[in-house]
């Protein structure tokens, strides 16, 4: 089964990277989800809550304040302005 591969860093330091099963953002247009094989896409992040569902481990939160994410090839990469993992949002940290 195909997985996304997932990055997601602050303007001042790392959050989280893994494999991902799916990723739900909010964008300036709106709500988005993404699996794997998605089309590439580079959108503008809303200030809101990304949800990872990890390929092993428990669903993470993430609070941000905006910033973008791009979609290539099965990478994600996520630049937001300010983020905040989850409480319950331990597994995978790298």
């Amino acid at each position: 089964m195909a997985e996304l591969e997932v990055e997601i860093v602050a303007a001042d330091h790392f959050v989280w990277s893994g494999a991902a099963k799916m990723v739900k953002a909010r964008t300036s247009d709106g709500e988005i989800g993404i699996l794997p094989g998605h089309s590439p896409l580079l959108a503008i992040l809303a200030e809101g809550e990304l949800a990872i569902e990890p390929v092993s481990g428990d669903r993470i939160t993430v609070a941000v304040d905006g910033g973008f994410f791009s979609v290539d090839n099965n990478r994600v990469v996520i630049v937001a302005d300010n983020a905040q993992m989850g409480e319950a949002a331990t597994a995978g940290i790298r």
